[in-house]
C-alpha cells in the first residue's frame, strides 16, 4: 500500500490501536523464548544482504536472541506493519524515505541502525530496457513507457533521474517487481528504474539491458553523493520495551554487515530464499554499501538531508525533514 494523504492520516490511528508484545525478562543463549522475540521485516532486494548473512550464519542464535524474518510485498508495506506494531523494525533495503515519512507523522518513533547505499561503485539502482531496443541511454526515454517498483519512493525517484535527463513526458508505470521483466519482455513497457536484482536477472535471462547504474546518485544528488536508499531500522518503542535485545541484535546485525564487507560476492549465497537469486545468478549481483549507525560521518549526513530535501521540494513529504534525528543514538 502506497503511503497516500489518507494512509498518513491513517498512521496515527493505527499507533494509538496498537501496541507491541509485552517483553518478558532474561535469555539465556542456549535456549530462545518463543514468547520474546525481535520480529523484522524486509523487502526481496539485494540491499537486506546484511540480514540474511546473520540469520543464515547464525549469528542471531549465537547471540541468544529470537530474530523472526517476515517477508513483504513492497517496502511500503514493510512500514505499514512497523506502525501497526506488527513487527519491531525493518532490514535493509527498505525505502529510507518511507520510513522517514512514517516517523514525520510521530516524530522519534522510528530510528536507523544501518543504511545502504548506492553509487557507481556500489550499485543497487539501474535503468533497463528490453535487450533488443535501440535506446542506449536515458535521455531517449522521453514520451516512453517507464515502469518501477510499487510505492512512493520507487516513482519519485524514477521520475527525478528521468528529470535529470531532461525527460519530462514519460509515463512512470508502478509494477510489482515479478512483473517488470515480464512487461519488457512483450513490450508493454519501454524500460524501467529497477534495483537490484531485478537488473542482473533480466541480463542473464537475455531479457534486458542497463543503460544506467547509480543513476540517483548521478541525476538527482550530484556531488558524488551516495543514495541512502534504503535502512534497516527499529521502533522507538521496541529499543525501550526490548532493550535487553538490542544491544545483542545491533552486534549479530554488524557481524552480517562485516561479513558481507568482507567476502563480497561469496555473501550473496545468502540471497537465496530470501530473493529471486540463486545459483550463478548470485555470482553477478553487485554488493550495496552499507553504514552503521556508529559509522555515520558528516559527508553521510549530508547525502541523507539531500535526498530529504528532494522528497520536500517534490511535495512528497509535507516538510522538511532533519536527517539526523533519524539515525540511533545508543543512550
Amino acid at each position: 500500500m502506497e503511503i497516500n494523504s489518507k494512509s498518513r492520516r491513517d498512521l496515527l490511528s493505527l499507533i494509538g490501536k496498537t501496541s507491541l508484545a509485552t517483553t518478558v525478562a532474561g535469555i539465556v543463549p542456549e535456549v530462545l523464548s518463543q514468547e520474546k522475540k525481535l520480529s523484522i521485516g524486509y523487502w526481496p532486494i539485494a540491499a537486506g544482504l546484511p540480514f540474511f548473512t546473520a540469520i543464515e550464519k547464525g549469528y542471531f542464535k549465537q547471540a541468544g536472541i529470537n530474530v523472526e524474518a517476515v517477508k513483504f510485498a513492497s517496502p511500503n508495506q514493510v512500514v505499514d506493519a512497523m506502525i501497526a506494531g506488527r513487527i519491531d523494525g525493518c532490514a535493509n533495503g527498505t525505502a529510507i524515505t518511507v520510513l522517514a515519512l512514517a516517523d514525520a507523522q510521530m516524530p522519534g518513533s522510528i530510528k536507523f541502525t544501518c543504511m545502504n547505499f548506492a553509487n557507481e561503485k556500489y550499485i543497487l539502482d539501474q535503468f533497463i530496457v528490453p535487450i533488443n531496443s535501440s535506446i542506449t541511454s536515458i535521455s531517449e526515454l522521453a514520451g516512453k513507457k517507464v515502469a518501477c517498483g510499487p510505492g512512493i519512493n520507487n516513482v519519485t525517484l524514477a521520475k527525478a533521474v528521468l528529470q535529470g535527463n531532461g525527460i519530462t513526458n514519460a509515463q512512470v508505470i508502478e509494477l510489482p517487481i515479478t512483473q517488470i521483466l515480464p512487461a519488457l519482455a512483450s513490450g508493454q513497457i519501454d524500460g524501467a528504474y529497477v534495483l537490484e536484482p531485478t537488473a542482473v536477472i533480466g541480463k542473464q535471462q537475455k531479457i534486458s539491458k542497463s543503460i544506467g547504474a547509480g543513476v540517483v546518485s548521478k541525476y538527482v544528488l550530484g556531488d558524488n553523493l551516495p543514495w541512502f536508499g534504503g535502512a534497516a531500522a527499529l521502533l522507538s518503542k521496541t529499543l525501550k520495551e526490548k532493550a535487553d535485545m538490542v544491544p545483542k541484535y545491533l552486534k549479530a546485525y554488524a557481524a552480517g554487515v562485516e561479513y558481507v564487507r568482507k567476502n563480497g560476492l561469496e555473501a550473496n549465497q545468502f540471497l537465496k530464499g530470501y530473493t529471486a537469486i540463486e545459483g550463478d545468478l548470485a555470482k553477478e549481483v553487485p554488493i550495496s554499501g552499507y553504514v552503521s549507525y556508529d559509522e555515520v560521518r558528516g559527508n553521510d549526513v549530508k547525502a541523507l538531508q539531500r535526498l530529504f530535501d528532494v522528497f520536500a521540494e517534490r511535495k512528497v513529504f509535507e516538510k522538511q525533514i532533519p536527517a539526523l534525528n533519524l539515525i540511533y543514538k545508543p543512550t
